[in-house]
């Protein structure tokens, strides 16, 4: 490795203009530009292959980041994401020629949701780190050093300070997604001094664009929210100073109303709360207790040794559901899957949609208790077990319910959707309880104790490919490849970038390579977390990469847990396909 300032790198690329492709290699090392130094660790061997890893250490006089949106932790992430918006908005536009991925510039899309990145980082004293990749350009497989020249030496410069340099007309759009984070942040620490499970502040904009995008539908039709008067509270908050919104409380609250009202818009935004939003999107002040996990039905999934007997028991061919195991879960036996090892993995809080759920696992109304006897039923309905598990447990859940009239008779709090606006009908909902009983019996026997963590072989994860120790791909938004297994995330609804899927990847080949034969999975999980907090995305991948997220312990259990090798320590579970 050498380097020096870019007349060198300069002189570098001509010397190497026309050779084989793998001559790149000679430009390898530190540059030091006038306004920020560009590393080159790793160079790509092929125009094809993966692009070039660089990283951009940024000093603070460069970027002129306004003093004030770099003071606090918080501060910074918000700066950060604003930030690497705004490059990576700006390397997509850049066009390559040439073999492969010539000329391509890309950093990973923040989107609009905040959390840790390795694509951009803000230091305490406002200096930064951006990493990113390019395509060195070739011509064939040969060194195309004039655009390679380019690339470089103005490109990437260009790209510093069109997006890295904060000129005086941005400085109040940076210190605003400062002050944004740093509230919601804020907001985060009231809703849990209050006890509160989530916040809605009055004025957010919950509808998205689409189904398949991220973005805030605009539009005279968004109906800004206004919480019901029965729920509203005041928080004050650092930046944005008082301000009202609904607060929910624990226990069972149902979310009720007719079809395209905006029930599960509101679920949505309650999901998405756990992260942090960028300025403009609408759910700025919407935010949710971090260990709330969306639960839902998942078709086809594997279960590996899931305690399930609480929900589902006495299967025909005396198949075992206290270490049930199956590659191919029906809809109720998932659901009932996810519900504990969420509940294992330390989630206080179940995010339920009626429309992604399966239907016998939620209720059985008592026609069909009647039709069919509970000695030939093996499903113990959720809505016998849902106010056990708070009153016993301290587990809320927040249900979707359009349908399902049996869960008045279990709600705490009922709110009613009518055109996007919420409305407070608790009480009528007793009523209309009292009035019309539904005559159905619970058929939860016994009192439920959630399981004791299961016991995991971390060598059953095997994460090496060929000749490579750790292989971990990220082929689009829902798919993650370890090794030769593949693990389909589609139905992991809090994921939010495809950098926390790699991140998880290359956290499940940490487990894999821990000491002990067995550990216990919340201990795996533990160790995942102490491991960011004392080393931060990096301890994942001693290379520093630029495409890690942070990611919750639920969505790497969620990864875990759907990993078909997975082998646990006496795990006698029988199979079954139910």
């Amino acid at each position: 490795m050498s380097g020096s300032g870019p007349d060198a790198l300069r002189d570098r690329i001509a010397r190497i203009d026309g050779a084989s492709y793998k001559r790149y290699r000679e430009i390898r090392g530190t540059w030091t530009f006038r306004d920020f130094t560009l590393h080159m660790d790793y160079v790509q061997g092929d125009p094809y292959a993966m692009p070039t890893p660089v990283r951009l250490e940024v000093p603070a006089g460069t970027i002129r980041l306004p003093e004030e949106a770099w003071r606090t932790n918080a501060r910074r992430l918000g700066c950060a994401t604003w930030l690497a918006a705004r490059f990576a908005r700006a390397a997509a536009r850049v066009r390559g020629h040439g073999s492969g991925r010539s000329g391509e510039v890309r950093m990973e899309d923040a989107g609009q949701k905040v959390m840790p990145r390795t694509s951009v980082m803000v230091g305490p004293d406002g200096e930064l780190e951006a990493r990113f990749t390019v395509g060195l350009p070739g011509r064939g497989r040969r060194v195309a050093g004039a655009a390679a020249a380019e690339l470089l030496l103005d490109t990437v410069p260009g790209l510093v300070r069109r997006t890295l340099t904060v000129e005086d007309d941005a400085q109040w759009d940076v210190l605003a997604a400062a002050e944004a984070n740093e509230d919601a942040e804020a907001l985060r620490a009231f809703i849990e001094h209050e006890g509160l499970i989530a916040f809605v502040a009055d004025g957010a904009r919950l509808p998205r664009a689409s189904g398949v995008s991220d973005v805030p539908l605009e539009g005279d039709r968004v109906v800004p929210f206004r919480s019901p008067p029965e729920l509203r509270i005041t928080a004050h908050l650092p930046n944005a100073g008082r301000i009202d919104g609904m607060g929910l409380r624990p226990g069972v609250t149902l979310i009720v109303g007719g079809g395209f009202h905006g029930k599960s818009t509101l679920l949505r935004a309650l999901e998405a709360g756990v992260y942090d939003h960028v300025p403009g999107d609408g759910r700025e002040r919407v935010v949710t207790r971090r260990d709330a996990v969306k639960i839902r039905a998942e078709d086809g999934r594997a279960v590996t040794g899931v305690d399930i007997s609480a929900f589902i028991d006495r299967l025909p061919l005396e198949r075992d559901t206290k270490r049930f195991t199956t590659p191919n879960a029906s809809g109720a036996t998932s659901q009932a899957a996810s519900i504990v090892e969420a509940l294992e993995a330390g989630a206080c809080v179940l995010l339920v949609d009626e429309d992604t759920s399966a239907t016998n696992f939620m209720t059985r109304d008592r026609r069909m208790q009647e039709l069919v006897p509970r000695s030939g039923e093996p499903i113990t309905p959720f809505v016998d077990r849902v106010r056990e598990m708070h009153e016993r447990h301290g587990v809320s859940t927040v249900l979707v319910v359009g349908g399902a009239g049996d869960y008045l008779d279990v709600a705490d709090t009922v709110i009613r959707m009518d055109a996007y606006r919420p409305e407070d009908v608790t009480s009528v909902a007793r009523e209309v309880a009292a009035r019309h009983p539904t005559g159905r019996r619970s058929e939860a026997e016994g009192t439920w104790t959630p399981p004791g963590p299961r016991r995991l072989r971390p060598h059953s994860i095997d994460p090496s490919l060929g000749r490579r120790d750790v292989y971990v791909r990220v082929p689009d938004a829902r798919t993650l490849r370890v090794g030769e297994d593949t693990i389909d995330l589609g139905a992991v609804e809090q994921l939010a970038a495809r950098a926390q899927i790699r991140a998880i990847g290359l956290a499940l080949a940490h487990i894999a390579r821990a000491d002990e034969a067995e550990l216990q999975l919340p201990q795996a999980l533990r160790r995942m977390e102490a491991l960011l907090e004392s080393e931060g995305l990096d301890g994942l991948d001693p290379s520093r990469p630029g495409d890690l997220a942070a990611f919750r312990r639920f969505e790497l259990a969620a990864a875990l847990n759907r990993l078909r090798s997975l082998g646990l320590a006496d795990d006698g579970a029988g199979e079954g396909s139910t």
